[in-house]
């Protein structure tokens, strides 16, 4: 029998040479692909869980998460700086922006919500924005410039909590309740990575969201809600992250953290702006809370189920690892992608070996 199959195998070959030849080389690229991101394992976090990330130039990072506290490196990684805000210590940081080794804002998720400013480094923290209204919490904060930021939060009274600053942080503001986006009933935003809510291309915000409903929904004093065929209908369930690569090219990613190897539903990908939504042909795999545009059409996904990458603006996805963490970022040269979550700290050049 093994003679008979081996030259079974000549005859097909010498006949379809050109076919097999074509079908092993596409085997050969895809596990190569698969393959071809080297994934460096830092020295495990002194933190619980991390979700807040912001990646800078010069070898500037800061992560935050449980626990009150927050991490900074100013070389790339090489060592770390571990800090507890005073007097903060139960507050889980989970919306981060820094605008260099020296300035940082922290929002925390949950009930009082708390907005802490730094600008010498973390030495000294200022509450800059409070909030002890029964049921806050915010999921997501971003700046379209150096001065105007907005951060946004779960409905009270069925309205989305939205608060603003155009003065780089040093003062908020609460939007009225009759110019806050109106929310469907059972329907949430995800605080799983602060990358929930998103400034687009071009200036307006936008955030996604889950639960018995998901929508897109974009606006800056203004909000159009979208409706999209993500996964949705249960507490766990919806979008968690978006991105964009240029005003009309983005991608939405989520799914259901309670069961985070199902793929239905959990990456939609729009071609114009946000206004219209389709699904994928090869989706993630699994429950994704953060997705970063890294350049040329490509896409990194991650979850506590894996991560993954897209190199064809969000189309296909293929697993890198199936390790999964809470949130990415990339550094603004597109060269590095950063991956943390529960102590666990990780990083990889964008570019495949």
């Amino acid at each position: 029998m093994p003679g008979k199959t081996t030259s079974a195998i000549v005859k097909v070959s010498h006949y379809r040479m050109p076919f097999l030849a074509l079908f092993f080389s596409l085997l050969f690229f895809q596990a190569h692909a698969q393959a071809g991101y080297s994934i460096h394992e830092h020295e495990a976090p002194p933190i619980k869980s991390i979700r807040g990330m912001s990646v800078l130039n010069n070898g500037v990072i800061w992560l935050s998460g449980t626990e009150g506290k927050v991490g900074r490196t100013t070389d790339y990684g090489a060592h770390w700086e571990w800090i507890t805000v005073p007097g903060y210590d139960t507050c889980d940081w989970r919306s981060l922006v820094a605008f260099s080794d020296k300035r940082a804002l922290l929002l925390n998720a949950g009930e009082p919500a708390h907005l802490m400013l730094t600008t010498d480094g973390g030495a000294s923290w200022k509450e800059v924005y409070t909030n002890n209204t029964k049921g806050v919490f915010f999921d997501g904060m971003a700046f379209r410039n150096a001065r105007e930021g907005i951060a946004i939060g779960d409905p009270i009274n069925g309205k989305f909590t939205v608060i603003r600053t155009k003065d780089s942080g040093n003062t908020w503001q609460q939007d009225p309740a009759n110019a806050s986006p109106i929310a469907k009933e059972g329907e949430a935003i995800f605080a799983a990575s602060g990358t929930s809510v998103r400034i687009m291309p071009g200036g307006q915000a936008c955030f996604v969201t889950g639960g018995n409903k998901s929508r897109f929904i974009s606006g800056w004093e203004q909000w159009t809600p979208v409706e999209w065929d993500f996964t949705h209908g249960s507490p766990g369930t919806g979008a968690f992250s978006v991105a964009f690569a240029n005003k009309k090219h983005g991608v939405a990613v989520g799914g259901d953290y309670t069961k985070d190897t199902l793929t239905t539903g959990n990456c939609l990908i729009t071609k114009d702006g946000g206004h219209t939504w389709n699904p994928v042909a090869t989706p993630p795999r699994g429950y994704r809370s953060c997705i970063q545009y890294i350049g040329h059409d490509t896409y990194v996904a991650t979850g506590t189920s894996g991560t993954d990458i897209s190199e064809d603006g969000g189309l296909h996805w293929y697993a890198v690892r199936r390790q999964g963490y809470h949130v990415a970022g990339v550094t603004p040269d597109g060269k590095r992608i950063w991956l943390s979550g529960s102590k666990k700290l990780a990083s990889f050049g964008a570019f495949k070996l």
